[in-house]
């Protein structure tokens, strides 16, 4: 299970680093969007990793929720480049 979401959790930064890259960069509205997008689509793998080696379960809670934060924080970077940038 871990390690299958460790890898989960990468293949979705790769899908969300192709999505960074194929953004047209000629809008400032995309750019925005799509760098918040990026930092936070990211840094969900970085951070179950980090979750992976917490040194007690309160640390290893905290470093999860982070995860399900940055996760939920992507979906409204989707949403706005959807909804509000056309893609």
């Amino acid at each position: 299970m871990a390690q299958d979401l460790r890898k989960r959790t990468k293949e979705f930064a790769g899908r969300i680093i192709r999505l960074y890259v194929a953004l047209p960069m000629n809008r400032r509205e995309v750019q925005v969007v799509g760098h918040q997008m990026l930092r936070s689509g990211t840094s969900v793998g970085a951070n179950y990793r980090e979750a992976s080696r917490a040194r007690s379960d309160a640390e290893f809670l905290s470093k999860i929720d982070l995860c399900a934060q940055e996760a939920d924080e992507t979906l409204y970077w989707l949403e706005l480049l959807r909804e509000e940038c056309g893609f």
